[in-house]
């Protein structure tokens, strides 16, 4: 049941790694299906030599109804998320470096750039610290999301998600990217330049011609 969805999301946690937002088994990608159940990856394997068949199937409420793994040890935090947040079908958790060193000296990354405003939805929260592997951590997202399409971990790494995988792994992408830039800001010790409100506003409109029709 769900091939294609199934390698989709092993697809996916590759570019994570391939991006250098996850190393080894670290993170995990989750997908709500179209009637409710979740598809999730499984603990502690490696990307690399997962197969379709390793990933779990769960009801909404964590009851396993089809795999033989043992879901990803944040599975309470997902499946918290998914039920608070409707509109989120998809979910890539990371460790990605960057945003864990911003989560160190800072309580948010500013909606500075343009990237910022179209991949994520403005600027990203950073969420005080809870202890990995427990639902705290989906509580923590919900509470402090404010719109974004990720949330910053504190001492962590990010959880970030879309309507879709490419929109998820979009924003943990280009999340980090905007890590990168503003931490290289702040080292130069000069004042961080920033985008008022009417600013980021007019960069939100939608512009009608980005893309392919």
């Amino acid at each position: 049941m769900y091939e294609k969805e199934r390698q989709e999301l092993i697809d996916c946690a590759l570019s994570m790694e391939a991006h250098g937002l996850i190393v080894q088994s670290g993170g995990n990608v989750s997908r709500r299906m179209p009637c409710g159940n979740i598809l999730m990856t499984p603990s502690a394997m490696a990307y690399g030599s997962m197969d379709p068949e390793d990933l779990v199937l769960m009801d909404p409420d964590g009851k396993i109804i089809e795999g033989t793994r043992r879901p990803s040890s944040d599975h309470q935090a997902l499946l918290y998320i998914f039920k608070h947040m409707p509109r989120v079908n998809v979910i890539l958790h990371t460790h990605q470096p960057y945003a864990v060193a911003l989560s160190l000296v800072a309580d948010e990354l500013p909606a500075c750039t343009t990237t910022l405003i179209d991949e994520l939805q403005g600027a990203v929260p950073v969420a005080p610290f809870t202890r990995s592997s427990d639902e705290g951590m989906g509580i923590s997202v919900v509470t402090h999301c404010n719109g974004s399409l990720a949330v910053i971990l504190k001492h962590h790494g990010v959880m970030a998600y879309g309507k879709d995988p490419e929109q998820a792994l979009s924003a943990a992408i280009y999340l980090e990217e905007g890590c990168k830039g503003y931490l290289a800001a702040l080292a130069t010790g000069r004042p961080v330049a920033r985008l008022s409100a009417e600013q980021v506003a007019a960069e939100s409109q939608e512009r009608g011609y980005y893309g392919q029709p």
